[in-house]
């Protein structure tokens, strides 16, 4: 007997689903809402008091600097900016992902980004915490940062608006205000849901305060839809712009190294990379031990990872525009840090392990098998995120410690405060990452419901065709 078109065998070069259709709301509510109202398990436990133990080593590490001064960095001369600013650049591109998954891919309506995207506005949000922390020390007075912003002074004490880390606090500062406020208007919807569900008059109470009184109604959803599609919106160009200004604390300069035009979408494509990588990271330990699977599929994870590879290869031909302008223009500053101190210099060990994380390990992806084994994808993510904190570390250390003047060259080394504060924000990164999963679904409902509803219907109108 032949086949009807509803258990005929899939076609393989038909995309895989993006939910898995056997799904009703009932079952979706019960999946996504589990992790919520079940009782953490050891292995949260046990993530949690780990990262809280490197959350007081952040406590140590900023306690012994303002008591101290920053002198007890590893900060020097010529190495004025170190650990601070490579963290500082590093986070804030991992929080890159969630903006792009969020906003760029909501306009663009990709439904992949659905079951991710509460993931990477999480990530992002908590990400951007952790870098504003290294420039606000690094000022060595940090109860005085607020001198950076343009308030009505009588001491007639105003900010250099032409310093680029005067349009990094703005730059920041609008990332942040815009991600929080993109990530709690997606999330009304979904705390509602949990103020319904909820079994206790705290619960019921915490939740419906954070809801606004959200009721489902036609009204509050075309209001909601607005509101999200606006911020999606403003949202978009901060993807490019905040980056980009980050570049611009180097490419501005004349240092060796830093002086170069490229910076501004080399920056904004290695954050993305990062930033996805970052993603892939926390997302394949938490759909399986969440119970995500169904909604988290093999088809998000291998988009990511085309995702990674496409923003590896920009990256890796940043890295060989460096090298070529530095031979084209014959200038023997540039000859000397591209060629000889990054390569072969003290940190060259950092420089070649830059080159096999970035260059060489996303180029695996052009492997189907690689792009969906779960295993290889982790590691691979693993590694993208070590290369891409490698990066900043040579480009801010070895175009500092060897300049134009051979007499003012010198060796930075961190020291353990330096090692306690970037140990502690990934404390600090993961303690309200592990936060977020247990209290906050992991998952847009509402988004996964609509989704899943467009699914049934196009595997109807294609069955009917069939």
């Amino acid at each position: 007997m032949a086949q009807t078109a509803a258990t005929a065998p899939l076609d393989p070069l038909e995309p895989r689903d993006l939910v898995a259709p056997h799904h009703d709301d009932k079952s979706l509510n019960e999946t996504l809402l589990d992790h919520v109202w079940r009782k953490p398990g050891k292995g949260w436990f046990m993530l949690f008091g780990l990262t809280l133990s490197a959350l007081g080593l952040l406590v140590v590490g900023v306690t012994y600097t303002l008591a101290r001064g920053i002198g007890v960095w590893g900060n020097n001369q010529p190495v004025g900016w170190a650990f601070d600013i490579i963290n500082f650049v590093w986070w804030v591109g991992i929080g890159h992902a969630g903006t792009l998954i969020s906003a760029i891919l909501l306009l663009f309506q990709q439904k992949w980004r659905t079951s991710i995207n509460r993931f990477a506005e999480a990530m992002t949000l908590f990400a951007v915490m952790c870098a504003g922390l290294f420039p606000l020390l690094h000022t060595g007075r940090p109860w005085f940062a607020f001198w950076l912003f343009p308030y009505p002074s009588t001491l007639g004490a105003w900010p250099q608006f032409r310093s680029p880390l005067v349009w990094d606090v703005f730059a920041i500062s609008t990332y942040l205000t815009v991600s929080a406020l993109f990530w709690f208007v997606g999330l009304i919807p979904d705390l509602a849901a949990l103020r319904d569900s909820s079994k206790t008059k705290l619960q019921r109470t915490i939740y419906g305060l954070f809801a606004l009184g959200w009721r489902g109604s036609g009204r509050h959803w075309h209001n909601y839809k607005i509101a999200y599609l606006l911020l999606a919106g403003l949202s978009t160009p901060l993807v490019v712009s905040v980056h980009t200004i980050v570049s611009f604390d180097f490419a501005v300069s004349l240092l060796p190294g830093w002086h170069a035009t490229i910076f501004p979408p080399y920056f904004v494509a290695g954050a993305v990379f990062s930033g996805f990588a970052m993603v892939i990271t926390l997302i394949v330990p938490a759909r399986k031990y969440l119970g995500l699977r169904d909604v988290i599929t093999d088809r998000h994870l291998e988009n990511m990872n085309k995702v990674i590879l496409a923003t590896g290869l920009i990256v890796s031909y940043g890295y060989m525009m460096e090298h070529f302008v530095a031979w084209y223009s014959q200038n023997q500053y540039e000859m000397w840090t591209f060629y000889v101190n990054r390569a072969t210099g003290p940190y060259a060990g950092v420089y070649w392990l830059m080159i096999a994380c970035n260059v060489i390990t996303p180029n695996i992806f052009w492997f189907k098998k690689c792009r969906t084994s779960i295993p290889i994808m982790w590691v691979a993510s693993i590694a993208v995120n070590i290369g891409m904190w490698c990066e900043r570390f040579i480009i801010i250390v070895t175009s500092l410690s060897q300049d134009f003047l051979p007499s003012s060259w010198g060796i930075y080394t961190p020291t353990w405060v330096d090692w306690c504060i970037y140990i502690g924000t990934l404390g600090l990164f993961g303690t309200l990452f592990l936060l977020f999963l247990k209290f906050v679904p992991a998952v847009a409902i509402s988004e996964v419901k609509e989704l899943q509803l467009e699914l049934k219907h196009a595997r109807h109108n294609s069955h009917g065709a069939h």
